[in-house]
């Protein structure tokens, strides 16, 4: 059960309202790194968790991104005010209308279809989708991609930071952003909390496989590091070489019934190529300069074109 607190977790002050910067603000609304991706990335999670210690972080992290979701909502909310007040009472001219409510962003949809107030949109106008939840089951695959998602969603927020002067929505922003770190941490302690959590999954992977690294770009620019050199890694370069590294040969195969064997021999005698042919086509008879483009020498006997449509129509027709 939950319940809902008044206060916000982070009080919000915004100077003046702003409707563009409304519509960008929406990215961690209703974006893919946003907080209620977060939250419902995590509250899933938590529900399908068997270990009492991650259950825990993850629902107390996913109630925490609500209340976020609440703050950065506000922000939204706030810079719209001054909008949906005018849009709704037509106060001011119809050119000064439109000109505050295009200056960038969304700001437009914002204020004509959701009345101003924060929709559950990315910052184009995109619906928030739970395609952007992308948990797997498996505690150490899905504690690797909260690190990520939090860390993409500080890089948002950094972003976001860049694009106001506003003290208090800088202010607002940046405890925002600064959480995401703290979840960084927390997920990070609970993913080196089991054990062996690399690689994500039980199957340990097959040697030598895990332990190769093929170095298909090659030319100007290849680098040597650690992660393709050193007493861990058997490199190829010869990648064409080494194939197939089953050491089989390197071919697709299957077995066939006899009525699928019989059905296949027909549809490739009926579908085979004339390889011997050279047919005059639409391409051909139709072609422009630089398209390859052909004369009516080069169509073999046909001494006008005329002919050559009568024979590429009709391939028995007398040459």
């Amino acid at each position: 059960m939950f319940m809902h607190n008044k206060r916000l977790q982070y009080t919000v002050r915004v100077a003046e309202p702003n409707p563009a910067l409304g519509s960008f603000m929406l990215e961690q609304f209703g974006g893919p790194d946003g907080e209620l991706a977060a939250a419902m990335r995590y509250f899933t999670q938590g529900l399908g968790e068997d270990d009492p210690g991650r259950k825990d972080l993850l629902i107390d992290i996913a109630t925490e991104e609500l209340s976020h979701l609440e703050v950065i909502g506000s922000v939204v909310a706030m810079l719209m005010k001054g909008a949906k007040a005018q849009v709704s009472e037509g106060a001011m001219t119809e050119a000064e209308l439109y000109l505050s409510l295009n200056r960038g962003g969304n700001s437009h949809t914002q204020a004509i279809l959701y009345g101003g107030g924060p929709a559950l949109t990315n910052s184009s106008g995109v619906p928030w989708t739970a395609a952007y939840i992308d948990s797997r089951g498996d505690p150490t695959c899905d504690l690797r991609s909260n690190i990520a998602a939090e860390s993409r969603a500080k890089i948002v927020y950094e972003r976001l930071i860049n694009c106001t002067d506003d003290p208090g929505i800088k202010d607002a922003l940046g405890f925002l952003m600064t959480r995401e770190i703290a979840h960084q941490k927390s997920f990070e302690k609970a993913l080196y909390a089991i054990e062996n959590n690399f690689p994500p999954g039980k199957l340990p992977g097959i040697a030598p496989y895990a332990d190769t690294y093929v170095n298909t770009s090659q030319g100007e620019g290849d680098a040597d590091g650690p992660w393709n050199s050193g007493d861990q890694w058997e490199r190829i370069d010869d990648v064409a070489g080494a194939i197939p590294v089953d050491g089989g040969d390197g071919m697709a195969s299957v077995q066939l019934g006899e009525d699928d064997m019989a059905a296949l021999t027909a549809l490739a005698g009926r579908t085979k190529s004339q390889t011997g042919s050279d047919p005059i086509t639409g391409a051909d008879l139709g072609a422009g300069p630089g398209a390859g483009r052909v004369t009516d020498g080069d169509l073999g006997a046909a001494t006008d074109m005329d002919d050559a449509k009568t024979r590429a129509l009709d391939p028995t027709a007398s040459e």
